[in-house]
């Protein structure tokens, strides 16, 4: 016996742990001043979605929540289990609209929250069913109700929750529709279509709220009355699957659960900042591509243009070191450029040796260059700057790193993917609209 609570509290103390790590992980989360505020800003709904994830675990509880088509008995089915009507149920066509919540004081003194979500097949109710999935996504459980074989639509929201690596129990709700025949044929068929997806001990029958009886009593002098008997909800198998589940796995799924929100919620603001940053890192590099085009295509001086042009470089690489916050000295900045430059050199030594040519021509009038000469090195600059600017973007948004293949690599997708006659043309352009201004 000692070693059954031995094991028992074994099993207690590494849910612990993993709660502690799950509370740890969201508190990190919310705390977190590297966050810019119009990150968290566009992301509030989520943010509050974490803040009641840490509550959830600092009080200990397990969320239960129900999702299916309109009109499956979700609203019922988790009336049954709270015995009594918590939840609005009606005869008109999806009448949950808001996600709603009760405790289940039947087990842990109400430690347990029962959810209710709004039908996923609502004619106008896209953002209805979006808040039903993020509902459930938060839920530790989730009851899946159907009330007859399963549409395509219900097995693709199952496999959308097996993804996410949801703990589902498909409810056949209203079974006193059904002969026993039936129902053992829904059961075998629902079986069927959801093998590798829902677990088949996970796979019950109920009946939240069965139809009352007439009775019709006829006496001795055969006069007829009529009374109307309530019938007790059928929900014995579900709340034995659940307290088993939720007895063995609770702290553990809420843990589990707590964690996988976490990170989702932390894949979408690592992408919301490199879209931010994406964003800003653009307007710097085209900020130094237009500088650098129009110093060198402006620039008298032959050949000292280049020089110039490396140096914009380089602090081009120094400020989107700043964007992505990932600092680089300037003499960082230089060697990164420098060993840029010498994978382009490889690659597109004809275009590097148009812009020398380009830069020499000056000296064949005095110094200075013609306005389409000066466009067309100014070009070839910006081109060349924008070739660097996209190069080093990739390599700080790989954490300094260059990945597999190394510089030439990178160097070799980001040429492939630039229409280099299309961004010289509108350079070209661009500058001889600032030269002539």
């Amino acid at each position: 016996m000692s070693t059954e609570y031995d094991d028992v509290a074994e099993t207690r103390q590494t849910d612990d742990h993993h709660l502690a790590i799950a509370r740890d992980s969201l508190s990190r989360l919310l705390q977190d001043e590297h966050i810019p505020q119009a990150v968290r800003d566009d992301l509030a709904a989520e943010y509050q979605n974490v803040q009641s994830l840490l509550d959830k675990i600092e009080n200990n509880e397990i969320h239960i929540a129900a999702l299916g088509r309109v009109s499956v008995g979700k609203s019922s089915l988790l009336n049954a289990l709270l015995g009594s009507n918590v939840f609005t149920t009606s005869p008109l066509h999806g009448e949950t609209r808001v996600v709603d919540r009760s405790t289940w004081q039947s087990y842990d003194s109400g430690g347990v929250l029962l959810i209710d979500t709004p039908g996923l097949d609502e004619a106008d109710g896209e953002q209805r069913e979006q808040l039903a999935i993020e509902a459930a996504a938060q839920a530790d459980l989730i009851l899946f109700v159907v009330d007859g074989d399963l549409t395509q639509s219900e097995l693709n929201s199952l496999k959308t929750l097996q993804k996410q690596s949801s703990v589902v129990l498909l409810v056949l709700n209203k079974t006193d529709r059904y002969t026993r025949q039936e129902q053992n044929e829904l059961l075998s068929s629902l079986a069927r279509h959801t093998a590798g997806i829902v677990q088949q001990e996970n796979i019950l029958s109920a009946s939240a709220a069965p139809p009352a009886q007439t009775l019709i009593e006829i006496d001795h002098s055969g006069h007829e009355t009529e009374t109307v008997r309530e019938v007790e909800p059928d929900i014995t198998k579900l709340v034995s699957r659940l307290w088993q589940i939720i007895e063995q796995d609770g702290r553990s799924l809420a843990a589990l659960n707590a964690s996988l929100f976490a990170s989702h919620v932390t894949d979408k603001i690592s992408t919301r900042i490199l879209e931010t940053r994406r964003d800003l890192a653009e307007k710097v590099i085209r900020y130094y591509c237009i500088a650098k085009g129009v110093s060198v295509a402006a620039n008298p001086i032959p050949v000292a243009d280049l020089v110039a042009a490396a140096a914009l470089d380089s602090a081009m690489v120094y400020h989107l070191s700043r964007v992505y916050d990932l600092p680089m000295s300037r003499r960082e900045s230089g060697k990164l450029v420098a060993a840029i430059f010498a994978q382009l050199a490889a690659m597109m030594g004809a275009v590097w040796t148009v812009h020398l040519a380009s830069s020499l021509l000056k000296l064949g009038s005095a110094g200075l260059s013609t306005i389409l000469t000066a466009s067309s090195q100014g070009a070839i600059a910006y081109y060349s700057t924008y070739l660097v600017g996209q190069i080093t973007e990739r390599y700080l948004e790989q954490g300094k790193a260059w990945g597999e293949g190394g510089a030439k690599r990178v160097t070799e997708e980001i040429l492939a993917g630039m229409d280099k006659d299309s961004i010289i043309e509108s350079a070209r352009e661009d500058i001889l609209l600032r030269i002539k201004a």
